[in-house]
């Protein structure tokens, strides 16, 4: 294979595309851009084979995506394998379908720099197809055009986080011409057919990836969507898509409110610092951070459940009486201070065996958003240090009873045990 050249020209109309061998620099005019890639990279997957004689190509394309990042994370499975593979099947799909524009060499010595990083991400490994348009460096975004030939200097935003994760662009789909149509095909690549059906059409703009997906060439692949680009090839291929919502991640600062107490059960020093430890980086990355005090727990509400069991109280109210308007003053607080997001602390370390039973009231800083029917989610952020053990001996809660001591007693020698924030967002 290192005895070839892929060499481009670019005359006036279409391509001249040649294959140099270097030992005798004869030049071996070639066809086509897809012909040469498609050619090229036939030839490379067969020698990588020869030095991976343990490839089961079935078992590999078999496997659901979750597994797949597993198996790739506990290196039980090769990501050079896993690449190699999936190379195989879309050189066998695009010879059928036509969905390929080209394969992306780069994607080789980038899979080896991602074997040498110490953090895998959440796609480590994964090999993954992306739309014509999507910018890599290097490498034309034609749109279907035969005039769109310049490379890219940089990576689109999107490759850039693909890359980050561990997923590994390794090949560029077919299009139709401008984007603008629901079939796929352009006079530079030609017509991409349905994998099912080669008289149908695999559907627009995002066709090529459709059929490559649907053919098994690819485990996951990357389109864009102005009008029914991804649902109509999902559709006509028979595929799961999403269509984002745009501006969905925004860039603009967010302000968030944070407490370290509910005012009715405090938490251990731990779980504390964990929530000013964030508060500090949020406001560090430009989020602006107040502090919200609509928190101070309703004891009473905590109680009607129990309350209600007796029948003069079962007919002046109801639980869900109670809930709607702990949950009015709580949205007036929110609304009135502007929040986009609650930082707060979350029920931890966790408690020696036996002994959630003895200290039910701790769940106050998680039972609240029940009541409230907030969505709330829990991050790590830290471990227990000498310090916080230290602060805990002189913990003594907010009133100094039964509870306020067990919670010490159960909190006690905690070590390595990991701190969690939680995140309340209003939706």
């Amino acid at each position: 294979v290192n005895n070839y050249r892929l060499i481009f020209t670019t005359p006036k109309f279409g391509f001249l595309v040649q294959l140099k061998l270097v030992n005798n620099n004869q030049l071996i005019p070639l066809p086509s851009l897809r012909f040469a890639l498609s050619n090229l990279w036939e030839v490379l997957y067969c020698a990588l084979s020869l030095q991976n004689p343990g490839l089961s190509s079935d078992d590999i394309l078999s496997l659901p995506l979750v597994e797949l990042v597993k198996k790739l994370k506990e290196d039980t499975l090769s990501p050079d394998v896993v690449l190699y593979t999936y190379m195989e099947k879309a050189l066998t799909v695009t010879k059928e379908v036509n969905c390929v524009r080209h394969f992306i060499p780069e994607c080789e010595p980038f899979l080896q720099q991602l074997k040498n990083q110490k953090e895998k991400g959440l796609l480590y490994g994964v090999p993954v197809s992306i739309k014509d348009h999507i910018a890599y460096k290097g490498h034309l975004t034609t749109c279907g055009f035969s005039h769109f030939l310049d490379v890219e200097e940089e990576d689109s935003v999107l490759v850039k986080v693909l890359k980050k994760q561990g997923a590994n662009p390794f090949v560029f789909t077919n299009v139709p011409q401008s984007l603008f149509n629901y079939d796929c095909s352009n006079v530079v690549f030609g017509q991409t057919v349905n994998p099912f059906d080669h008289k149908r059409t695999p559907g627009g703009s995002s066709g090529g990836e459709g059929a490559l997906i649907a053919g098994g060439g690819s485990i996951l692949g990357f389109g864009s969507d102005l009008g029914g680009s991804i649902h109509l090839p999902s559709s006509f291929c028979g595929l799961c898509g999403l269509k984002p919502t745009t501006g969905r991640l925004s860039s603009t600062p967010l302000r968030i409110g944070y407490y370290d107490t509910d005012g009715y059960f405090l938490l251990p020093p731990c779980m504390r610092r964990a929530v000013h430890k964030t508060r500090k980086l949020l406001q560090e990355a430009g989020h602006t951070v107040c502090i919200f005090a609509a928190t101070v727990y309703c004891t009473t509400y905590l109680h009607v459940k129990y309350l209600s069991s007796l029948d003069f109280v079962r007919t002046l109210m109801t639980i869900a009486v109670w809930a709607q308007v702990y949950q009015k003053k709580f949205i007036e607080h929110w609304k009135k201070d502007k929040l986009d997001v609650v930082l707060c602390p979350v029920l931890g370390p966790a408690f020696f065996l036996g002994y959630p039973s003895k200290i039910l009231a701790a769940v106050s800083n998680t039972m609240l958003y029940n009541g409230l029917n907030f969505p709330a989610g829990v991050v790590p952020v830290t471990t227990v240090t000498e310090a916080d053990e230290e602060e805990l001996a002189q913990h003594r809660g907010i009133y100094g009873d039964y509870w306020d001591r067990i919670l010490k007693q159960v909190c006690m020698n905690s070590g390595e045990v990991l701190q969690k924030c939680l995140w309340i967002n209003n939706i």
